[in-house]
Protein backbone atom coordinates (compact mmCIF):
# COMPACT_ATOMS: atom_id res chain seq x y z
CA UNK A 1 0.00 0.00 0.00
CA UNK A 2 2.70 2.47 0.64
CA UNK A 3 5.43 0.95 -1.58
CA UNK A 4 5.27 -0.78 -4.35
CA UNK A 5 9.16 -1.42 -5.21
CA UNK A 6 11.89 0.53 -6.36
CA UNK A 7 11.52 -0.05 -9.72
CA UNK A 8 8.32 1.59 -9.46
CA UNK A 9 9.83 4.17 -8.23
CA UNK A 10 12.26 4.60 -10.87
CA UNK A 11 9.71 4.42 -13.95
CA UNK A 12 8.04 7.08 -12.29
CA UNK A 13 11.31 9.18 -12.01
CA UNK A 14 12.39 8.53 -15.41
CA UNK A 15 9.17 8.69 -17.38
CA UNK A 16 7.95 11.91 -15.73
CA UNK A 17 10.92 13.70 -16.38
CA UNK A 18 10.62 12.93 -20.05
CA UNK A 19 6.78 13.06 -20.11
CA UNK A 20 7.26 16.53 -18.99
CA UNK A 21 10.35 17.74 -20.82
CA UNK A 22 7.67 16.15 -23.66
CA UNK A 23 4.85 18.84 -22.44
CA UNK A 24 7.14 21.50 -22.30
CA UNK A 25 8.07 21.04 -26.00
CA UNK A 26 4.58 20.38 -27.30
CA UNK A 27 3.26 23.75 -25.05
CA UNK A 28 6.60 25.90 -26.63
CA UNK A 29 5.82 24.77 -30.32
CA UNK A 30 2.05 24.92 -30.23
CA UNK A 31 2.03 28.66 -29.02
CA UNK A 32 0.38 30.42 -25.94
CA UNK A 33 -3.03 29.95 -27.41
CA UNK A 34 -2.88 26.24 -26.21
CA UNK A 35 -3.34 27.13 -22.60
CA UNK A 36 -5.88 30.23 -22.79
CA UNK A 37 -8.93 30.32 -21.44
CA UNK A 38 -10.78 31.95 -23.85
CA UNK A 39 -13.50 29.47 -24.44
CA UNK A 40 -14.68 25.49 -23.24
CA UNK A 41 -12.43 23.69 -25.71
CA UNK A 42 -9.39 25.27 -24.24
CA UNK A 43 -10.11 24.53 -20.86
CA UNK A 44 -10.98 20.52 -22.25
CA UNK A 45 -7.50 20.75 -23.58
CA UNK A 46 -5.58 21.98 -20.75
CA UNK A 47 -7.61 19.91 -18.28
CA UNK A 48 -7.37 16.67 -20.72
CA UNK A 49 -3.47 16.92 -21.00
CA UNK A 50 -3.09 17.23 -16.91
CA UNK A 51 -5.08 14.19 -17.24
CA UNK A 52 -2.72 12.32 -19.68
CA UNK A 53 0.49 13.50 -17.84
CA UNK A 54 -0.81 12.00 -14.69
CA UNK A 55 -1.58 8.55 -16.52
CA UNK A 56 1.76 8.53 -18.22
CA UNK A 57 3.07 9.08 -14.66
CA UNK A 58 1.25 6.39 -12.90
CA UNK A 59 0.05 3.99 -15.37
CA UNK A 60 2.47 0.99 -16.13
CA UNK A 61 0.19 0.07 -18.58
CA UNK A 62 0.70 3.54 -20.91
CA UNK A 63 3.66 4.03 -22.69
CA UNK A 64 5.30 7.22 -22.59
CA UNK A 65 5.38 7.25 -26.69
CA UNK A 66 1.27 6.67 -26.70
CA UNK A 67 1.34 9.15 -23.70
CA UNK A 68 3.30 12.04 -25.97
CA UNK A 69 1.28 11.12 -28.87
CA UNK A 70 -2.05 11.84 -26.67
CA UNK A 71 -0.97 15.27 -25.83
CA UNK A 72 0.16 16.29 -29.91
CA UNK A 73 -3.02 14.71 -30.89
CA UNK A 74 -4.84 17.05 -28.12
CA UNK A 75 -2.83 19.78 -29.27
CA UNK A 76 -3.59 19.24 -32.89
CA UNK A 77 -7.17 19.14 -32.34
CA UNK A 78 -7.45 22.34 -30.49
CA UNK A 79 -5.22 23.75 -33.05
CA UNK A 80 -7.85 22.64 -35.69
CA UNK A 81 -10.41 24.17 -34.27
CA UNK A 82 -9.26 27.14 -33.22
CA UNK A 83 -7.65 27.79 -36.68
CA UNK A 84 -11.57 27.16 -38.28
CA UNK A 85 -12.58 29.14 -36.09
CA UNK A 86 -10.49 31.73 -37.15
CA UNK A 87 -11.32 31.35 -41.03
CA UNK A 88 -14.96 30.54 -40.54
CA UNK A 89 -17.79 32.68 -39.11
CA UNK A 90 -19.78 29.52 -39.16
CA UNK A 91 -17.76 26.72 -37.67
CA UNK A 92 -17.28 29.85 -34.70
CA UNK A 93 -20.88 29.97 -34.30
CA UNK A 94 -20.68 26.14 -33.88
CA UNK A 95 -18.10 25.80 -31.37
CA UNK A 96 -18.39 29.01 -29.39
CA UNK A 97 -21.12 31.18 -27.71
CA UNK A 98 -21.34 34.32 -26.84
CA UNK A 99 -21.40 36.64 -24.10
CA UNK A 100 -24.39 37.48 -22.34
CA UNK A 101 -25.64 40.79 -20.01
CA UNK A 102 -26.84 39.65 -17.05
CA UNK A 103 -27.19 43.25 -15.60
CA UNK A 104 -27.76 46.28 -16.99
CA UNK A 105 -27.62 49.59 -15.27
CA UNK A 106 -27.77 48.18 -11.89
CA UNK A 107 -31.08 46.25 -13.28
CA UNK A 108 -31.03 42.55 -13.09
CA UNK A 109 -31.37 40.55 -16.20
CA UNK A 110 -33.87 37.26 -15.03
CA UNK A 111 -34.06 35.76 -18.49
CA UNK A 112 -30.52 35.66 -19.29
CA UNK A 113 -29.62 35.03 -15.61
CA UNK A 114 -31.76 32.22 -15.62
CA UNK A 115 -30.72 30.83 -19.38
CA UNK A 116 -27.17 30.98 -17.80
CA UNK A 117 -27.84 29.49 -14.24
CA UNK A 118 -26.17 32.71 -12.33
CA UNK A 119 -28.11 33.44 -9.60
CA UNK A 120 -27.95 36.80 -8.18
CA UNK A 121 -25.60 35.83 -5.46
CA UNK A 122 -23.43 35.13 -8.09
CA UNK A 123 -23.41 38.50 -9.73
CA UNK A 124 -22.90 40.23 -6.50
CA UNK A 125 -19.68 38.54 -5.72
CA UNK A 126 -18.73 39.46 -9.13
CA UNK A 127 -19.37 43.04 -8.57
CA UNK A 128 -17.91 42.87 -4.87
CA UNK A 129 -14.29 41.38 -6.30
CA UNK A 130 -14.24 44.06 -8.93
CA UNK A 131 -14.41 46.36 -5.96
CA UNK A 132 -17.67 47.95 -7.39
CA UNK A 133 -20.04 49.66 -4.21
CA UNK A 134 -23.31 50.43 -5.79
CA UNK A 135 -24.87 48.49 -8.54
CA UNK A 136 -26.71 51.72 -9.83
CA UNK A 137 -22.81 52.78 -10.92
CA UNK A 138 -21.86 49.62 -12.76
CA UNK A 139 -22.79 50.08 -16.43
CA UNK A 140 -23.57 46.36 -17.29
CA UNK A 141 -21.97 43.01 -15.86
CA UNK A 142 -21.56 40.07 -18.55
CA UNK A 143 -20.85 36.78 -18.47
CA UNK A 144 -18.09 35.65 -21.06
CA UNK A 145 -17.76 33.10 -23.39
CA UNK A 146 -15.20 31.62 -20.78
CA UNK A 147 -17.24 31.54 -17.82
CA UNK A 148 -15.72 34.44 -16.36
CA UNK A 149 -17.81 37.89 -15.02
CA UNK A 150 -16.72 41.04 -16.42
CA UNK A 151 -17.95 44.47 -14.63
CA UNK A 152 -18.15 47.55 -16.46
CA UNK A 153 -18.03 50.67 -14.07
CA UNK A 154 -20.10 53.70 -15.03
CA UNK A 155 -19.99 57.20 -13.81
CA UNK A 156 -23.91 57.23 -13.72
CA UNK A 157 -25.97 57.17 -10.59
CA UNK A 158 -29.71 55.89 -10.45
CA UNK A 159 -31.49 56.61 -6.61
CA UNK A 160 -33.61 54.02 -6.96
CA UNK A 161 -31.08 51.11 -8.06
CA UNK A 162 -30.20 48.27 -5.32
CA UNK A 163 -26.28 49.26 -3.37
CA UNK A 164 -24.33 46.32 -2.50
CA UNK A 165 -25.06 47.16 0.83
CA UNK A 166 -28.99 46.88 0.67
CA UNK A 167 -28.92 43.47 -1.14
CA UNK A 168 -29.43 41.25 1.40
CA UNK A 169 -28.79 37.00 1.04
CA UNK A 170 -32.55 35.21 2.09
Amino acid sequence: MFFDSWAGLGRVLVVGTLAYIALVAILRISGKRTLTKLNAFDLVVTVALGSILATVLLSKSVALAEGVLAMVLLVLLQFAITWLSVRSPGFQNLVKSEPTLILHRGRFLDGPMRSQRITREEVMAALRSSGATDAARVAAVILETDGTISVIGSADHDADAPTLATVRKT
